[in-house]
């Protein structure tokens, strides 16, 4: 019997509060993918930014007074800083919402502290990039301390950072007696919960992505409750590799190739159906743009899979016609390129046509981009905004940014 989830047990929403007059400390995930052109810096997805909105109206709406925080990418190098300065992100909001959203340059800063009492009602604060300063992402007991001085209530939406104990999800909450979980953490973990404990069948899991390595935990958690995987990706010439498919140049963890075929025969055994490509495309070298399709799994020994072919995508699709949730993690071939997207657009086509028949997930990630870069995204139940959080959740892991909120231990 499924375990009942633990979830947001023991941990308030923001209805819990009284936000009037209250200083609200609200880490927030807009760590947005960039585009730099000259001086100019462009947010490519701003997926993210929005998916906040709605917590930042609620608390506002409610009398609260906010000082937003976030990262952005990994500013390692003295040189690179300007790259990843929050500006951009700031002014984005501020468009969206028609709020002055007023950026404090150093987020250890005492500005807030004065700032706070000053504000109008159209008008927040916005950190500097978390990352600027080391005590982030060590969990720097003295930066919380900082940050909690002029904080009287700590809200945190940022799922995609949840599974980090850094100084912002962790070390501050736990000098803070007032906090909880805005709107998006709520949803990202109901709906998570949704097809890890009470999933409705068939169940399918669509993996895909890079490595076999990285879905060992996920396929381990998921192997007594999913009816039936669907693996694509270069993981999948790992897989053919340990059925003894030859996969030409493909790219294949050779030392995984033993425990894959394990898992395969422990699959079996739990009368488990998993599908693996029945074609592929392939090209002689990644500089190729004329891919050429492989008409049965195998593949030529001086060819390499770069998507999965024509009749894999119709085999995958049928399958899917019957589900009644989905979970998909990885996408089914290098989507970036459009010569290579056919398969991971095919499957999230196969996701939308689902649209009120199944509860559909996307773990986050280069999923989540390839659901949005295929026109789709807005056809499935939820897409989440933490690749590496939603994967960890679902593995069963604990993640720091929740446990230090629940009010007592389950």
């Amino acid at each position: 019997m499924a375990k009942e989830s633990v979830g947001l047990k023991g941990i308030l929403r923001l209805g819990d509060f009284e936000f009037k007059d209250q200083n609200v400390f609200l880490r927030v995930d807009f760590n947005v993918p960039l585009s730099h052109e000259g001086n100019v810096t462009k947010i490519t997805n701003d997926k993210r930014i929005r998916a906040a909105i709605p917590t930042i109206q609620y608390i506002l709406d409610h009398g609260g007074r906010i000082v937003l925080a976030s990262h952005l990418g990994r500013p390692e190098k003295e040189e690179e800083r300007h790259l990843y300065r929050i500006e951009p992100v700031a002014a984005h909001l501020g468009e969206l919402m028609g709020l002055e959203v007023i950026l404090i340059e150093d987020p250890a800063s005492d500005a807030p502290k004065a700032l706070m009492q000053t504000l109008r009602p159209k008008q927040i604060l916005m950190l500097e990039n978390l990352r600027y300063d080391e005590g982030e992402v060590e969990n720097s007991s003295e930066l919380a301390a900082h940050w909690s001085s002029y904080t009287d209530i700590y809200i945190n939406d940022a799922f995609g950072a949840c599974h980090r104990a850094h100084a912002s999800i962790e070390a501050l909450p736990k000098l803070v007696t007032k906090k909880g979980i805005g709107f998006l953490i709520e949803k990202e973990i109901s709906n998570l919960d949704a097809v890890i404990f009470h999933p409705e069948h068939p169940y399918v899991a669509i993996l895909g992505g890079a490595k076999v390595s990285d879905k060992i935990p996920v396929i381990e958690k998921l192997m007594d409750v999913v009816d039936i995987f669907i693996v694509g990706g270069a993981m999948a010439y790992t897989f053919l590799a340990a059925q003894g498919v030859a996969v030409g140049k493909s790219r294949v963890e050779k030392d995984k190739v033993g425990f894959t075929k394990e898992m395969l025969g422990r699959l079996d055994a739990r009368n488990k159906k998993i599908l693996l490509p029945i074609d592929h495309l392939v090209v002689s070298d990644l500089g190729s743009k004329t891919p050429s399709v492989s008409p049965t799994a195998a593949i030529a020994a001086d060819m390499l899979g770069v998507d999965i072919g024509p009749k894999t995508i119709a085999l995958y699709a049928a399958e899917l016609r019957s589900a009644k949730a989905v979970f998909w993690n990885g996408p089914m071939g290098i989507f970036e390129r459009e010569e290579f997207s056919k398969g991971t657009f095919g499957i999230a086509k196969a996701l939308a046509d689902l649209n009120g028949h199944a509860h559909t997930i996307v773990g986050g990630g280069d999923s989540a981009a390839a659901a949005e870069a295929s026109g789709y995204a807005d056809q499935m139940t939820h897409i989440s905004t933490g690749g590496g959080a939603s994967l960890e959740y679902l593995q069963g892991e604990k993640l720091p940014g929740l446990e230090i909120l629940r009010a007592r231990r389950y």
